[in-house]
This record gives C-alpha cells, structure tokens and sequence, in this order.
C-alpha cells in the first residue's frame, strides 16, 4: 500500500505539473518572467518530493526483496534511474543555471522512469496472492 501511495504521488505530481499545470500557466496571460519563475519553482518542489518519494520507494523494494533487487530488479533500476535524474536536475540547476534543455531532458527521464515504473507489480504482491491460492 505505502509503496502505491508514494508511487501515485510523485509520479502522478510530476506528469500533472508537467502536462497539466505549466501549459495552463501560459494559457491565463500572466507574463512570461512570471511564468518562467513559477514554473522554476514548482520544478524544484517536485523534483525534491520525487525524490523523497523514490527514496521511499527504494526503502519498501529493499526490505520486501532484498538489497540485492535494487540492481537486478527492474522496479530497483527504474527507482535508481529515476534517483540520478533527480540528482541530474538538481546539479544542472545549481551549476549551469543557463541549461534548461538539460533540466527538461532530466524531468523527462524522470517522468518516463515513473510511468514505466507503474507498469510493474508492487513488490511483494506475488508473495500475497500465492498465500492466498495455496
């Protein structure tokens, strides 16, 4: 259940920011510095709170499989992609501010490791539903 929550949150946050909120910032005719520092600011939020989210996550996969599924895992890799996105925007962003393409290609790989990551089982619902139909 926690691991579904977080999943939700952060991925569900991230594709509403990206897909929903900022197109509509432009569309209510603020100006466009405005939109621009808005849109910066949200982006940091979330990008933290993914990466809080994928933390979790990555704390839920190691105690139901096992250290070892962080790497030999698909859910573990796409929590470890997911996890140097994260640390790609936020190095992007404090080094090379100038770089927005780069900040957009890592909420991107971010945003896809989340969706591919819903497309997996939740760890440990195998276990689950063999103790259920023995």
């Amino acid at each position: 259940m926690l691991w579904q929550l977080a999943q939700m949150l952060w991925v569900g946050g991230l594709w509403l920011l990206y897909l929903g909120l900022q197109p509509v910032l432009g569309k209510i005719g603020l100006a466009p510095l405005l939109i621009d520092e808005i849109r910066g600011a949200l982006d940091v939020l979330m990008v933290g709170f993914a990466t809080a989210c994928v933390i979790f996550q990555a704390l839920v996969l190691i105690q139901a499989e096992g250290l070892v599924s962080l790497w030999r895992d698909i859910r573990g890799q796409l929590l470890l992609m997911a996890l140097y996105a994260c640390a790609m925007f936020c190095v992007v962003r404090l080094n090379w501010p100038d770089a927005v393409r780069w900040e957009a290609f890592s909420f991107l790989v971010l945003g896809f490791s989340g969706l591919v990551l819903v497309l997996q089982p939740v760890p440990g619902w195998s276990d689950r539903v063999r103790e259920a139909h023995p």
